[in-house]
């Protein structure tokens, strides 16, 4: 009886282990690994076969589904290489980004409201308060900067202008539109060519007349009066104390009157509109997480052109598809000489090694067999302007086996020799670097290098920061890994607002702190990280 209920259970059994071992010996040996799997599975439960949803889902909501999937691949392709990430934006931004597309649908450029307030630009008659609620006030900002700087800045001007219930346009300088896709739908963010103070950009600074700290220095002061038609706001790194008052509540008052607002930084000044009162109750509702600003803003704004993501696929299936595992390495030096620079060099090996980033190699056997059979394959993507760094560790691996048998393969996109801003091509390859690195499971960074920011970022990763080397000698400790993945505010200010006296900004509330790289620098922590590292 017995023997009759074992045969009966085998011969139940025996189909769908043949079925099973079918699908298995015919799994695709080049699928995208890790969370793309999971992405995959996740759809096929779901029986979901529309792209645009699954693209809906994939940005947890962030991306309207009122796009032309053909004018930009990446917005529904991404899903297959980008990880599902764990930080999901709150229902309030999601309902803000949702309010914002419709202000800039009915207030962008050529709109009714948009020409009215051109009027206001051309005519010498003071501009009053604002009291209509149809009335349209602008942000512009400049082309202005390296592309890491561009993405950071751009960033931070959309989260002012949503705070202020203003409207972004952005000036496309060279090549901003071959790199991005349109973030808003049925409406173009880029500034028209024909907006009257285009060709006055390059004479703004901050001896201008209408530039908002100069005008605080003088006795007329026209802000108070509301009597400019323009503002232009000099946020860079090299602005003054009248120039940081712009992160003042009293200033901002005044500054809400005038409708046009120029704009020029290289600072991702996120981390001061934190610590402004009158904004303190609104960011909370929108980013609970304080860490995932340039996070959910970054991945809402910078989708890659058709042309960017054509570069991105093809080298990620080319070198990275197959990988157990992706390791990123972002090299960025601030010092001259021939490359790799050896203390540079050694500090990336000392970095990798310490933290378990990568496998030390075994310099007497001349092969090592993995302990369980089948070894790893990890794949190092470097980026860099020099190849020196890359090849230097490709030998090491070349020549020399793993100590636990893994096998490491090591590839470089491009080395374009020095920093070549506004280049198309250069861009090009740089923003498909960066997007590159932020589909890495780990990633290592150098320090004061917004390059790294930008991946980072994208990525909800907590990188591995190089620290800056001082008189060519390798840091000790080489690196440390950051609290939180969000930029560094290079050139905040150090000013109470209310006191009128300077303060140490790092120190006010526990989700601002200095930055790991930079000593002087702000960056958002959550509260709980921030006694952690460093």
């Amino acid at each position: 009886m017995n023997l009759t209920k074992i045969l009966a259970v085998l011969l139940v059994s025996l189909p769908v282990l043949v079925t099973l071992s079918l699908v298995l010996q015919n799994l695709p040996s080049n699928r995208i690994k890790g969370f793309a799997d999971a992405r995959i599975i996740e759809r096929l439960v779901q029986n979901d076969t529309s792209s645009s949803s699954s693209s809906d889902e994939l940005h947890d909501g962030l991306i309207a589904p009122r796009f032309d999937e053909g004018s930009c691949l990446s917005r529904y392709q991404s899903n297959f290489y980008r990880k599902i990430s764990p930080h999901k934006p709150s229902s309030h931004l999601l309902s803000r980004l949702r309010g914002y597309e419709d202000l800039h649908k009915r207030c962008g450029p050529h709109t009714k409201p948009y020409n009215k307030t051109l009027e206001q630009l051309n005519s010498s008659d003071p501009i009053t308060a604002i009291d209509s609620s149809e009335e349209c006030k602008y942000v512009v900002w400049i082309s202005y900067s390296g592309l890491g700087n561009k993405i950071l800045t751009i960033s931070s001007a959309f989260l002012y202008a949503l705070l202020t219930n203003r409207v972004l346009l952005v000036d496309p300088g060279k090549d901003m539109a071959d790199l991005f896709c349109e973030p808003f739908p049925e409406n173009s963010w880029l500034l028209p060519n024909d907006f009257p103070v285009k060709d006055r950009f390059d004479a703004l600074d901050q001896k201008s007349p209408y530039c908002y700290g100069n005008i605080l220095k003088s006795k007329n002061n026209k802000i108070a009066n509301a009597s400019a038609s323009f503002l232009y706001l000099h946020l860079a790194h090299d602005y003054d104390d009248q120039d940081r008052l712009f992160f003042c509540d009293e200033e901002q008052s005044l500054i809400e009157k005038v409708p046009w607002l120029i704009m020029r930084t290289d600072n991702y000044f996120v981390p001061s509109l934190f610590l402004m009162p009158s904004f303190e109750q609104e960011l909370e509702k929108l980013f609970p997480e304080k860490e995932t600003v340039f996070h959910h803003l970054g991945r809402y704004l910078f989708q890659p052109s058709n042309h960017v993501w054509g570069l991105i696929t093809r080298y990620y299936q080319a070198h990275l598809v197959k990988a157990d595992e992706r390791i990123g390495i972002q090299v960025r030096t601030f010092e001259a000489g021939p490359s790799p620079l050896r203390h540079v060099m050694n500090q990336i090996y000392a970095c990798a090694f310490k933290e378990k980033l990568l496998p030390q190699v075994d310099r007497k056997k001349p092969i090592v067999t993995a302990a369980s059979g089948i070894p790893k394959l990890k794949s190092v993507l470097i980026t860099s302007l020099t190849s020196g760094y890359s090849e230097d560790l490709r030998n090491m691996y070349w020549e020399h086996p793993t100590v636990n048998g893994d096998t490491v393969g090591v590839f470089q996109p491009s080395h374009e020799g020095h920093q070549q801003t506004d280049k198309n091509l250069h861009d090009r390859k740089a923003w498909a670097e960066m997007y590159l690195l932020s589909l890495c499971d780990v990633l290592v960074t150098s320090a004061w290098s917004t390059f790294g920011y930008v991946a980072q970022g994208l990525g909800g990763l907590k990188p591995w920061i190089l620290y800056k080397p001082e008189n060519q000698t390798t840091p000790d400790p080489p690196c440390g890994q950051v609290m939180s993945m969000e930029p560094c505010f290079h050139a905040p200010p150090f000013y109470d607002c209310k006191a009128k006296k300077g303060v140490d900004t790092g120190a006010l509330v526990p989700h601002v702190r200095h930055c790991e790289d930079m000593s002087w620098g702000l960056k958002l922590v959550d509260s709980h990280e921030s006694h952690g590292q460093l």
